[in-house]
């Protein structure tokens, strides 16, 4: 039966058509966003987890800068090490060359002298945006390693602890007091039996056990130095490994997150040419229903 009043095929018509269009529209916005859920209303659990993700990505991109800094204290403090090391070794061998009878230790005791004011200015000078790994009070200094999401979901940020020590067996060259290097403790500044400490010894009258006793104090304190930049090497290279997975981390959550929510373009490309092609078949379909009404009218001709 053909009615005037209700076109049932240019209705069919119509709601495939919008049907068309709809899908049509959302595959042109993936299209254009490069998006499949680009909106919590897309996909409400995908949506979730990406945003989620994305912002733990974000803590570790900090993480990943304050590697960075901890990698430049660390770096500083053991270059001043290994300076120290090498300046130590110099008085080491004046001490020995202060063994030999006839030798005028006055003139020995001058060039110890500007060494240990250079160790004081390597200690003074190992320090980046404000601290100072290698003349320092005994406490503990921590860089940030990581940012963590555990299983109940709860996040916590992880720091790898390096314990400064300003004994004379510890791992500092001076200790620190009210803000200023203290010359008085750590490896160089403790004293140790009648010669003193290394950087405050004055060999001038000292008899050959004093040379020896005060080669033996100096042999201890490389023994402590090269300790103390051996743990300092093997944190750098922590920090280095860690950086690396971080980036790596950061990485794999970005191909995670994309798997999730990106657009197959090859797949939207194919959707859009047939959606498309649908619309038109539609649209021809609507009009073809539309005017049959118009042959209602040969019939009362």
């Amino acid at each position: 039966m053909t009615s005037i009043n209700t076109n049932t095929s240019a209705q069919a018509a119509l709601q495939t058509l919008r049907s068309v269009n709809q899908n049509l529209n959302s595959t042109q916005n993936h299209v254009s966003s490069g998006y499949r859920v680009e909106k919590a209303s897309d996909n409400a659990a995908y949506w979730s987890i990406a945003t989620t993700m994305r912002s733990d990505n974000k803590a570790l991109s900090a993480v990943s800068d304050a590697l960075g800094v901890g990698a430049a204290k660390v770096d500083t403090a053991y270059t001043a090490m290994d300076s120290a090391i090498d300046v130590v070794g110099d008085i080491k061998a004046k001490l020995v060359a202060a063994t030999e009878n006839g030798v005028d230790k006055a003139k020995v005791q001058e060039e110890i002298g500007q060494l240990q004011q250079q160790l004081l200015s390597i200690a003074q000078s190992a320090s980046f945006n404000g601290e100072n790994w290698v003349a320092g009070a005994s406490g503990t200094k921590s860089v940030v390693s990581s940012f963590v999401r555990d299983g109940s979901n709860a996040v916590s940020v992880t720091t790898t602890d390096y314990v400064l020590d300003d004994s004379t067996t510890g791992n500092v060259l001076f200790g620190m007091s009210g803000g200023a290097v203290d010359v008085s403790t750590g490896i160089l500044g403790t004293s140790n039996g009648s010669t003193g400490s290394i950087y405050s010894m004055d060999i001038t009258n000292f008899t050959s056990g004093e040379i020896q006793t005060a080669l033996s104090n100096v042999e201890s304190a490389l023994k402590s130095m090269t300790s103390a930049g051996a743990a300092l090497g093997s944190l750098s290279k922590r920090i280095d490994s860690q950086d690396d997975f971080v980036s790596a981390l950061s990485d794999s959550i970005d191909s995670g997150v994309g798997r999730l929510v990106d657009a197959d373009m090859e797949e939207e490309s194919s959707k859009l040419s047939a959606l498309q092609t649908q619309q038109q078949l539609a649209i021809q379909s609507l009009s073809i229903a539309n005017s049959s009404s118009q042959n209602i009218l040969s019939l009362f001709r």
